[in-house]
């Protein structure tokens, strides 16, 4: 892996003026009056938000109201109809590639490599930004505990290409968490695991923002984002319908009106966690 590692460092420049640790309450990406397309058909209306070192900030809706889209262009992945995106309080556009890579990590949907590397080697390839920088003396540590923490060690040596698709997510996760940027993206990281390997990604999820890290979690189970987001922005056809604490903005009406189907918020008799359930029957 050193070959690609000095290839990519050399394609990307040697900068050395490295990111320092975001404080905590720092706004680290904003979105200003944000419009996208997608098709030709627009999919983000004026939509204005931010994240916050220390949150995790999960984005909900219904299928198509512009959540992976809206995580696509705090990325710097979408071209923009309308408005900007800053990140650590400068236009997207002011960043290089590298820049980019050193202060934000992001998970996608999808998870394909096209040549057969190793799941290890895919890991370490979230180390690249930091080649030749003094940061990459501590690639071997952030590698081990970041596939240690997504439970991917024993299969470190197969071809990612051979590894089903929850095995495959966990290590796609792993890179992103050996990248060890101020600002994770993750793009519905739960949705091909199992129910024990879901609760694991959230909760590394909530130790990075504990850590002072801004976390963005594009998420479909509203119980899951009630019991560990600080804050839930709401999308409803590419605008933002609210954005706040959980128990201010997951309520009955709101969900109801949004996903079109009568949706129940109560708190467990025991522990007294806010649940979300769709009425049935």
């Amino acid at each position: 892996m050193s070959g690609l590692r000095d290839t990519l460092a050399t394609v990307f420049g040697h900068n050395q003026h490295l990111p320092p640790p975001a404080e905590p309450g720092t706004v680290t990406l904003r979105a200003r009056d944000v419009s996208a397309e997608r098709g030709g058909r627009g999919v983000l209306d004026g939509v204005d938000f931010q994240v916050i070192a220390g949150q995790i900030v999960a984005l909900v809706g219904p299928n198509g109201a512009g959540k992976s889209t809206l995580l696509a262009a705090l990325a710097g992945e979408l071209d923009l109809t309308g408005g900007s995106i800053e990140l650590d309080g400068h236009a997207l556009s002011h960043w290089t590639h590298l820049d980019m890579a050193r202060r934000r990590a992001v998970l996608p949907q999808s998870h394909t490599v096209g040549f057969p590397f190793s799941a290890r080697e895919v890991v370490a390839m979230g180390r690249s930004p930091w080649a030749r920088t003094p940061r990459q003396d501590h690639d071997e540590t952030h590698i081990a505990t970041a596939m240690a923490a997504t439970d991917v060690t024993r299969f470190a040596t197969r071809p990612f290409p051979a590894l089903s698709g929850g095995e495959r997510a966990r290590v796609a996760l792993a890179r992103v968490l050996a990248q060890d940027t101020a600002t994770l993206l993750l793009d519905e990281p739960t949705a091909a695991l199992d129910l024990g390997h879901q609760e694991q990604v959230l909760r590394l999820a909530r130790e990075r923002a504990s850590a002072g890290a801004a976390v963005v979690v594009v998420l479909h189970d509203l119980g899951v984002a009630a019991a560990y987001a600080d804050r839930v922005a709401v999308l409803e056809d590419g605008r933002i319908a609210a954005d706040g604490p959980p128990r201010d903005i997951l309520t009955t009406e709101l969900l109801t009106r949004v996903y079109q189907h009568p949706v129940d918020v109560f708190d467990h008799p025991v522990t007294g966690a806010q649940l979300v359930l769709p009425l049935r029957g």
